[in-house]
């Protein structure tokens, strides 16, 4: 069990007002608030070791050094990778992919198939769509059905000897959905092929064990998880992030540098050309401790009581309407109300000092396949509570008074 309400206190966020209301942030799919032990390790590393890293004999890079593998070590035993170096810090989930997406410029050919879902963010679906004018590769769709859920059976036709590259979210950010990725993977590698995971949506809910989940790819952001915005990491196996070559050149990357040749370091400097953004790898670390600290299995348990609580009453408000019904889903609730628009009921709860996503969520083709122009998202977090669901759920009735 959680106690919520001393977790509560972490967040210093939690206390403000917002329009003169307090604030109810249900947000949290965009970004998760961040507590405070966090908030210190950057005002820390700012304060006592500000350094760049890797390249100084100087006690304070040194120190910044230290604190920073030891954010990749704390991030890799999080996620079970076999070795350190296959965690590559990056700026994000959207940076991370596209890594992976323009190092197999150099793996596909024309006629080469890769195959995405249709549930994706629009980062897991365009840089696979410029590799495909890059190299003449083939892009095919899983379609999805009515609740939400993926087709399996159309994904297993899909399949063949010409699919190079399968990737899909591990949960859809636009509706909660949970897709079935140990199956997806398996049935990829039965063909030889790669797989990547986009856990943006996942690792806040979930403990992602990469090794157990046999996935190649496997990428996320920190401030989904607590940690700050512009980190975030690519897990990659080893044999395939050797085959890859460099994303960018430039400081950091290299072994040795001539006007003639330049050759590259080894694993996971590699992909880590230039200064990162070392306080927030640092802030990544801790966050995961905090998490951890309270349990994702707790988490997971009580955050799946909100969405239980929040659909039902949510559904006692006549006119509304759940996107995503599938029965394996996270504490994500799309809704609309009738012919009214999205952004205008947005609009009227932010003044009822709740905060709620309206759009197509970065899921465009989500919205085309149920031909509506967008949802309104509320999405709960260990940190929310049924209290404050009772207050969105209140704000949507005085919304909807207002519009109809």
């Amino acid at each position: 069990m959680l106690d919520v309400q001393k977790i509560r206190k972490d967040f210093p966020i939690l206390n403000r007002e917002v329009n003169g209301k307090p604030l109810v942030y249900f947000d949290n799919a965009a970004t998760s608030q961040t507590p405070q032990v966090v908030i210190d390790a950057i005002v820390d590393y700012y304060s006592n070791y500000n350094a760049n890293i890797h390249r100084g004999v100087h006690t304070l890079s040194q120190e910044a050094t230290d604190a920073y593998e030891i954010a990749r070590k704390k991030i890799q035993k999080h996620f079970n990778a076999r070795h350190a170096h296959e965690i590559i810090l990056t700026s994000g989930t959207t940076h991370s992919i596209n890594i992976v997406a323009t190092g197999f410029t150099t793996l596909l050919s024309e006629g080469d198939e890769i195959i995405v879902s249709a549930l994706e963010h629009h980062s897991n679906i365009v840089p696979w769509q410029m590799l495909c004018e890059r190299t003449g590769a083939v892009l095919k769709v899983i379609p999805m059905n009515e609740e939400g859920a993926l087709q399996m059976d159309v994904y297993y036709q899909l399949l063949s000897e010409k699919t190079k590259l399968v990737f899909t979210n591990h949960i859809s950010n636009a509706l909660g959905t949970i897709n079935p990725i140990e199956d997806i993977i398996k049935k990829a590698h039965d063909v030889g092929a790669a797989v990547l995971i986009d856990g943006a949506q996942s690792c806040p809910h979930i403990k992602p064990d990469v090794q157990s989940l046999d996935v190649d790819f496997y990428v996320a952001s920190a401030h989904k998880l607590c940690g700050p915005t512009g980190v975030g990491l690519l897990y990659g196996k080893e044999e395939w992030l050797n085959k890859l070559p460099p994303y960018q050149g430039g400081g950091e990357m290299i072994d040795q540098v001539t006007f003639e040749k330049t050759t590259y370091a080894g694993l996971p400097h590699k992909f880590e050309a230039g200064t990162p953004n070392i306080c927030g790898g640092i802030a990544f670390g801790v966050a995961l401790d905090y998490m951890n600290s309270i349990g994702f299995e707790a988490i997971a348990a009580y955050e799946n009581e909100l969405l239980v609580y929040g659909t039902k009453k949510l559904l006692e408000i006549e006119g509304l309407k759940i996107y995503g019904t599938s029965k394996n889903k996270t504490s994500v609730i799309s809704f609309n109300l009738e012919d009214i628009h999205p952004y205008d009921v947005g609009s009227i709860v932010d003044k009822l000092g709740v905060a709620v996503r309206t759009g197509h969520h970065c899921a465009q083709p989500i919205m085309d396949f149920y031909k509506i122009p967008g949802t309104i998202r509320a999405s709960f977090s260990f940190y929310n509570t049924k209290e404050e669901i009772d207050v969105l759920v209140a704000s949507i009735k005085k919304a909807k008074m207002m519009l109809s």
